[in-house]
């Protein structure tokens, strides 16, 4: 498997989606799935499958199917998923607090290592067995545990100047939750989750009726 060129980043963002349902597959027993099949779950054509499979190899056999088990090993290993990642959180507020004692994180191979916060009352006190750090502290821990991914939890305010910190300590990833776009430069990967930006795209089709 060798990958010969670097796919749009719309196809890196269904991996995770091929591989949760490859997940769900090997639960319910299933060992073999065909490109439709596994289209038809995720609402994605099988050409569409097939052709973002080939930027990373050959996978499958025409008229087989695919190995769900070996295809899975396969896209999880192109993700890095076949390693641990530590993530530093910036933000121990309500949201932080939730992000922390989500489960999922850790069951993917994804684990808070440090935990930041601006406020003194929240510095010293732990989430999740994890002693939340002053903010200023980001450099030295980040680089000290090789942290290379962070999320932030913070307000919208302070999401750049957050950003901006991490991003000198050499974090490589942020996953922000602050409504508002973050400016980084070129090989920082930032992905955000915002619900209201979300809802508010539905919210035109219900206005609509």
């Amino acid at each position: 498997m060798s990958r010969t060129i670097t796919p749009p980043d719309v196809v890196v963002r269904r991996l995770p989606l091929y591989a949760r349902s490859l997940r769900y597959l090997l639960r319910e027993g299933v060992n073999s799935v065909s490109s439709q099949e596994l289209g038809e779950r995720i609402n994605v054509t099988a050409a569409q499958i097939r052709k973002d499979l080939s930027y990373f190899g050959e996978f499958g056999k025409q008229g087989i199917g695919y190995d769900v088990e070996r295809l899975l090993e396969q896209i999880e290993q192109i993700l890095g998923l076949d390693r641990a990642w530590a993530v530093a959180l910036v933000g121990a507020g309500h949201l932080g607090e939730a992000i922390v004692r989500y489960e999922g994180f850790r069951a993917q191979g994804i684990h808070i290592a440090a935990i930041f916060d601006a406020s003194p009352d929240k510095v010293g006190h732990s989430v999740g067995g994890i002693e939340i750090q002053h903010s200023t502290s980001i450099p030295t821990v980040v680089a000290q545990r090789g942290i290379e991914m962070a999320i932030i939890a913070v307000p919208a305010d302070r999401a750049q100047e957050v950003a901006d910190v991490l991003v000198k300590a050499n974090v490589r990833a942020i996953l922000s939750y602050a409504p508002t776009v973050l400016q980084v430069p070129d090989g920082v990967w930032v992905r955000y989750i915002d619900p209201i930006s979300v809802i508010h795209s539905m919210t035109f089709y219900l206005a609509r009726d």
